[in-house]
């Protein structure tokens, strides 16, 4: 099922996300609308924050990225309690990137290129590794997510600025979106 995408302004996104059991109820359903949701909105990674749960919970398909990045052909993963262990900040990067709860809204990011990260697999089978290249972009802006943190959190005073206009418009709802939303009410 296609879910709706939270924008900007709603609660839930600036909030914590809890670890949940193993045994949570309809988990297995809710990594595929949330893979579904996420393919449908053109996304590459989804959060659930972004469709109203305050759980630890992200799925990531970079099989759409394969012409230009080949390693990722296939790559469809859902991370269950995912935690950021440790950032290599000796070597960075500077990429632009977006996000479904921020419609038109694009910023270049410093992130590192390489983390530590602990989660379960769609499998429950748990995972502690370092993680390197664009899934680690990918992994920390959706972890940040479950952080109660969007990308605009990351880039500049000046820059931010600049994008005040848009920001507000989205707590407004003034916003173009192809795929389904759930905005703040006012």
């Amino acid at each position: 099922m296609i879910l709706p995408i939270y924008i900007y302004g709603q609660p839930v996104l600036r909030k914590v996300a809890e670890d949940i059991p193993t045994d949570y109820p309809g988990l297995q359903e809710l990594i595929q609308d949330m893979f579904e949701t996420n393919t449908a909105s053109d996304g590459i990674g989804l959060a659930a924050p972004q469709i109203g749960k305050s759980i630890r919970v992200v799925v990531i398909d970079l099989d759409v990225l394969k012409e230009d990045f080949p390693e990722y052909k296939g790559f469809r993963h859902a991370f269950i309690n995912g935690h950021i262990l440790e950032r290599d900040e000796s070597d960075t990067e500077t990429l632009e990137e977006g996000c479904l709860s921020l419609p038109g809204i694009h910023e270049k990011v410093t992130r590192a290129k390489r983390i530590r990260v602990r989660y379960l697999d769609e499998n429950l089978q748990e995972h502690d590794e370092w993680v390197e290249g664009y899934l680690a972009r990918v992994i920390q802006h959706e972890f940040d997510h479950l952080e109660g943190a969007m990308f605009v959190d990351h880039i500049t005073g000046f820059r931010k600025q600049m994008i005040s206009g848009k920001l507000k418009g989205l707590l407004h709802g003034n916003y173009r979106s192809a795929y389904r939303t759930k905005p703040l009410k006012k």
